[in-house]
């Protein structure tokens, strides 16, 4: 970060001697401030961002030569502290709603403007799930640069993830840094990567809002912000966990989509296993800290019973002998669990959860308190650990997009990924779903969707940098951009626990196909799934936890 503010003081140095050579002999007041601030170079002691305030207010009061090239900024693109509203604008926002200089010089932002003519075409990415990062890994970075954007800056192979909540896997082995995805974000000029989350997407000036929410360290008193200029947007922004809702479920439930909330349910689990056998521990209590609910039967919640309930099996009946009796997993399913698989495999799956000790429970959450679930039915059913597993939704990020929406309020794009209503946006993942106009369902949130969207989307930007295409404003509605994205279900696969396993080679729900459960399905899931992982780093990692888990059981050290 240190290398990135030294870079932009070193661009609005350079822009502001072009500024003051150029405009004539007669140095305004800004010119003589920022010549002067550019004199200090590197003696100059440490500023903050209100030290750029009031040179954009010097900058904003003059009327002749520097103020006329700093408002040009928009029309020749440049490199340079530039400024923006203090309150981030998203594509919602009118046209009209410009904020006045007064407002733009007090609240004075860094910023990565717009390509120079000659620079390479700049496609921004959001997002670090399964689509972006299969586009980053197939991009031609040869042809257009890139910056990713993200909170996060690791893909997570999620069908393993349930594997890390009880020491099955490491978490290390299921995380593939973006940098390593795509190594021009680390080693190319014109590719970074961005740790923030971006907040408004402006389509007319072309320009995405990020906020650095745990700025510490950096300028200003509160969240570090800045903006960035693109010429192609990738929206894949993933989406957010159902709730439903359901009163209490944001406050007391566990979600199982990213790694430290798989690390906060392993410290969870260990804790309740420690704590329960403390003297004079009521038995109630015993049993209300050793009972693991997971709520959602889909492929997550059910791999996660499954692994729960080996664990139980396996490791904490030799471990933990005093309280062994206690544990119990509960599955709350409102339908069918694995509702998208085949009938016979449901019935295989919920045989072989019972026998392995998972209670089934078929009903509907009304209510999460602190220390026990209220069911529809008034059921009252008390836990120690609670996961929630019910699908995802739209994020708020993407509700606040004023942008076309597909049915259930994804992003809404065409056969092309595009999204009709602005142009250079296209869309991917998890966030995006066809509008009705294109004839198309709305593709399932999955990752084979994701990835395959991630690739198509790659080629497609090759094509359109093929046409010269690839800048802002160059992409015409005739531009041959080959065949619409097609998706054809390959198959799902899912764990239940015990070296079993189910797989369904279907193609769609109610078309025929091949299906299998047992070892060999087992053996299918780990096969298809080691040769799924990013890496052969991550491979090799697998590879050596499922070994030595098989040879000396699951770690139960609860670390923080």
């Amino acid at each position: 970060m240190a290398w990135s503010r030294i870079a932009r003081g070193s661009q609005l140095s350079q822009s502001l001697s072009r500024i003051v050579s150029e405009g004539g002999a007669a140095p305004t007041p800004a010119a003589s401030a920022l010549r002067n601030a550019a004199a200090l170079g590197p003696r100059a002691p440490r500023t903050t961002s209100s030290s750029f305030h009031s040179l954009a207010s010097a900058a904003l009061a003059d009327k002749s030569g520097a103020a006329a090239h700093l408002h040009h900024h928009h029309h020749h693109p440049s490199r340079r502290i530039s400024t923006t509203p203090a309150k981030l604008l998203p594509a919602s926002a009118s046209a009209s709603a410009e904020p006045s200089d007064a407002t733009d010089a007090a609240a004075a932002l860094p910023d990565l403007g717009p390509t120079k003519p000659g620079e390479k075409p700049r496609v921004v990415v959001l997002g670090t799930g399964w689509a972006s990062c299969r586009f980053l890994k197939d991009v031609d970075t040869a042809l257009y640069d890139v910056v990713c954007v993200s909170p996060r800056n690791h893909m997570v192979f999620t069908p393993l993830l349930a594997s890390t909540c009880v020491g099955t896997l490491e978490f290390r082995s299921v995380v593939e840094p973006v940098s390593r995805i795509q190594p021009a974000l680390a080693t190319r000029p014109g590719s970074y990567f961005f740790l923030a989350t971006c907040t408004g997407v402006d389509a007319r000036k072309r320009e995405v809002y990020c906020t650095v929410a745990d700025g510490e360290g950096l300028p200003g008193d509160g969240p570090y912000r800045f903006r960035v200029a693109y010429d192609k947007l990738v929206i894949a922004s993933g989406a957010e966990p159902l709730t439903f809702g359901i009163k209490g479920v944001e406050e007391n439930a566990i979600f199982l989509r990213e790694v430290n909330q798989a690390q906060q349910i392993r410290r969870k689990l260990l804790t309740n296993l420690m704590l329960s056998e403390n003297p004079g521990l009521p038995e109630e209590e015993k049993k209300r800290l050793l009972h693991c609910v997971v709520v959602g039967g889909g492929p997550t919640g059910v791999e996660f019973s499954g692994e729960l309930s080996d664990f139980i099996m396996r490791d904490v009946r030799d471990r933990y002998s005093h309280v062994k009796d206690y544990v119990k997993v509960t599955l709350i399913e409102a339908n069918e669990i694995l509702s998208s698989f085949d009938v016979g495999l449901q019935e295989y799956a919920t045989r072989h959860l019972s026998k392995y000790g998972v209670k089934l429970v078929k009903g509907v959450v009304k209510e999460v308190l602190p220390k026990e679930i209220v069911l529809s039915d008034d059921t009252r059913v008390p836990y120690g650990l609670l996961v929630w597993s019910t699908g995802v939704g739209p994020s708020e990020f993407v509700k606040s997009l004023n942008l076309p929406k597909s049915p259930g309020g994804r992003i809404g794009i065409d056969e092309y990924l595009r999204v009709p209503s602005v142009e250079d946006v296209f869309a991917l993942g998890d966030c995006a779903g066809f509008l009705e106009s294109t004839g198309k369902p709305v593709l399932p949130a999955l990752a084979q969707v994701a990835e395959r969207e991630g690739k198509y989307l790659a080629q497609l930007l090759k094509k359109v940098a093929a046409q010269n295409a690839g800048k802002a404003h160059c992409l015409s509605k005739n531009a041959d951009l080959g065949e619409p994205f097609v998706y054809k279900h390959i198959g799902s696969m899912a764990s239940v626990g015990g070296y079993k396993a189910l797989v369904d080679l279907r193609e769609k729900k109610d078309a025929r196909g091949f299906s299998m459960a047992g070892f060999v399905s087992w053996f299918v899931w780990r096969s298809a799934y080691l040769t799924r992982v990013v890496s052969w780093r991550n491979r090799f990692y697998v590879a050596v936890n499922w070994t030595t888990t098989f040879v000396f059981g699951r770690d139960n050290t609860r670390i923080g």
